[in-house]
């Protein structure tokens, strides 16, 4: 199977047990962020605590905005370095999208890291 295909059938960790998730269930969003080939995303109809999605390649992660802990998921340690530092810069913004997302109202974009 490839990467998509195993990635359409895949129970999200954070998620296991509960429901099987379509990791391009919102597919037709855009990306909140996007730097170095890692994409950053906020899906609607989340569960708490407030978190973010990165993706890149075929990793995913999903790390909490108030204290940006990893909760799910694997990244590449450089990756993941990236994804910190970034989300430490622009953590009130991120805070306001999970809101956004949670209104169901359209998800402001966040600057990249550069």
């Amino acid at each position: 199977a490839t990467v998509r295909e195993a990635r359409s059938t895949m129970v999200a960790p954070c998620l296991e047990g509960l429901r099987p998730v379509d990791f391009h269930r919102e597919a037709h969003l855009p990306a909140i962020s996007s730097f170095f080939g890692i994409a950053i995303y906020v899906y609607y109809a989340e569960h708490p605590p407030p978190h973010f999605h990165a993706v890149y390649g075929e990793y995913e992660a999903s790390i909490s905005i108030g204290d940006l802990v990893l909760l799910r998921g694997t990244l590449p340690p450089r990756a993941l370095g990236l994804v910190m530092e970034w989300a430490a810069r622009y953590q009130d913004e991120l805070m306001l999208v999970w809101r956004q997302a949670r209104d169901k109202r359209p998800l402001s974009k966040i600057a990249p890291l550069e």
